[in-house]
């Protein structure tokens, strides 16, 4: 960590922060650098960054990437000492996508009726469904789900585990997902026990681990991860899938959208759909 904690804001157009959040995915240095990206003032077409740097170097890195744009106001600010994460979790809201409805033990109760509940307590994991991005995979997947079920699917970057867990609530009969994250593993693990969903969740990069390849082909693969990691795995991913099966992406900008579409494209993926939430992409492919 910092010597003393910082958040890095910067306030500006969209294409400009668009611009300046592509710069930081693109950079090693930044590569495990935490940040979000949203539209602050509509009426203005003023969006925001809030990054949080661990060390000093990462702050400089992000620094230097924001200074870059010249149209974007970037300050720093002091965090004081607190328990960041369980003050997060404790304000955040249940989720509602579709049939899904995403919650913490500080919202039990609150379920509407017939809806597929989803208890997920994040902990250090991401993924609570309430980034753009896993709700954006959750409300593909519920329209995926009106004219088709999907018995085998696999979740690569699981964090939480809501998209496996979100299958294997759903009726699919096999559902594992991976991370590169140890705790994320077992907090994954966790979550489908107290949601009594029968999803299986391993530590491994990339898709060969032999509790993934056994299972082998799937009908449906989740990749909420990176842009990088997504055109990387294209190749592995379309391996992974049976004819005709379904791969979900997100984690990408929409700056990012071209670069992993034509990925795929190039490998006999066809794209069913696109979902924009905010400044993220959500990519329905479906294998040829």
């Amino acid at each position: 960590m910092t010597e003393d904690a910082v958040q890095i804001i910067a306030r500006g157009p969209r294409a400009a922060a668009e611009a300046a959040a592509a710069a930081m995915d693109a950079n090693a240095l930044l590569e495990g650098a935490t940040y979000s990206i949203l539209e602050e003032d509509e009426d203005r077409g003023i969006w925001r960054i809030d990054a949080f740097p661990v060390t000093g170097e990462e702050a400089d890195g992000i620094r230097a990437a924001l200074a870059g744009y010249s149209d974007l106001a970037v300050v720093t600010e002091a965090l004081a000492d607190a328990d960041w994460l369980a003050m997060s979790l404790s304000g955040l809201p249940p989720v509602r996508e579709g049939r899904f409805f995403v919650f913490g033990l500080h919202d039990r109760g609150l379920a509407p009726p017939n809806a597929v509940t989803l208890r997920i307590e994040a902990g250090a994991a991401f993924g609570t469904g309430h980034h753009g991005t896993t709700a954006g995979c959750l409300r593909v997947f519920h329209d995926l789900l009106k004219g088709r079920r999907f018995r085998k699917v696999l979740d690569v970057g699981a964090g939480t585990g809501v998209l496996a867990i979100a299958a294997a609530r759903t009726g699919s009969a096999i559902a594992v997902g991976t991370d590169i994250d140890g705790p994320s593993v077992r907090i994954a693990g966790e979550n489908a026990a107290v949601n009594g969903a029968r999803a299986r969740f391993v530590l491994a990069s990339g898709l060969g681990h032999r509790k993934v390849a056994s299972q082998a082909p799937y009908d449906l693969v989740f990749a909420n991860i990176l842009a990088p990691p997504l055109v990387a795995l294209a190749q592995d991913i379309g391996a992974a899938l049976k004819p005709g099966g379904v791969a979900i992406l997100s984690g990408l900008l929409r700056t990012q959208e071209r670069r992993v579409k034509a990925a795929y494209l190039a490998r006999g993926f066809r794209l069913k759909r696109r979902l924009h939430r905010d400044a993220w992409a959500t990519l329905v492919l479906q294998k040829g």
